[in-house]
């Protein structure tokens, strides 16, 4: 179940930034943020009514809080890493979040197998080079760097703090439902401060309504992930709960391959290779 899960969440989570990426050249990126948040914010409040999700309300709902603190400040902070580039560097850098729910498990005690540790080691690696870094080239500006690892820690922090953050499927409602309010307003106040210093929020012939059905699917698979992602971690083992959905990335140079005619570089093709064969290890192990 864990395996199922955590896969589901990084189609999901692929299948968003895919989504959210190509949005992102027609709209600025905090507008994509804020908009495809705060549709996912409506649904979701819908669904806490009609299940009762209101009764679940309790401490845990803190760690949805500070998971939605810190989700779109590691967004903001990866898009502005991307805009600074290369994206050959920022984008595999950003895959280091995983190290953060890894981390935690072990710290409670979580110990994988040999089959487990070494799934875990060649998947990792195989999302690192399915990102394709580039190797040689461009060079990197320092605050890209810094950007890209705070993106980083945040979206691990993202991963630790959801999965902790309710015990019964109402409650998971109502957590991912308090985090998608708290992220709205994160995002809504550096929107407002971005347009107060000049920045458009929309294109030049206003809000993008033919792009509204895709900013609803980015939203709401953002979401679901988040939601697959905590039913993985409580069912197993955090540290395969987190690597197994760390894998977004080959879902998204896949997307984009199959849907956007984008070539797969020689080395993406590899890491998209064994990050398939640490997931077998992992699965099986």
């Amino acid at each position: 179940m864990t395996a199922f899960f955590a896969l589901a969440t990084s189609l999901l989570w692929g299948l968003a930034d895919f989504g959210g990426g190509v949005l992102t050249r027609r709209l600025p990126a905090l507008t994509v943020v804020v908009v495809s948040q705060a549709i996912a914010a409506a649904v979701l409040g819908a669904i806490v009514v009609a299940t009762g999700g209101w009764s679940e309300a309790g401490p845990r709902l803190w760690f949805a809080f500070a998971a939605g603190l810190a989700g779109p400040v590691a967004l903001i902070c990866f898009y502005k890493a991307l805009a600074l580039g290369p994206m050959g560097v920022v984008s595999p850098l950003g895959t280091l979040s995983v190290a953060v729910p890894v981390g935690v498990g072990l710290f409670l005690g979580e110990r994988p197998g040999p089959v487990q540790a070494a799934g875990i080691a060649v998947a990792v690696t195989g999302v690192v080079l399915a990102g394709g870094p580039q190797l040689r080239g461009a060079p990197v500006q320092r605050e890209a760097i810094v950007l890209t690892l705070i993106a980083a820690l945040g979206f691990g922090t993202v991963f630790a703090l959801i999965a902790e953050a309710s015990t019964t499927v109402p409650g998971l409602f109502l957590a991912l439902f308090v985090q998608r309010l708290v992220s709205v307003a994160v995002g809504g106040a550096a929107l407002y401060g971005s347009v107060r210093r000049g920045a458009p929020a929309f294109p030049a012939p206003g809000f993008p309504w033919a792009s509204l059905p895709a900013l609803a699917f980015v939203g709401l698979a953002d979401v679901a992930a988040n939601g697959t992602y905590a039913v993985a971690a409580q069912h197993g083992p955090v540290t395969v709960a987190a690597v197994l959905a760390s894998l977004y990335p080959v879902v998204t140079a896949l997307a984009a391959r199959g849907l956007l005619g984008e070539r797969l570089r020689t080395l993406q093709a590899a890491g998209a290779g064994l990050a398939l064969i640490g997931t077998l290890l992992l699965a099986t192990g």
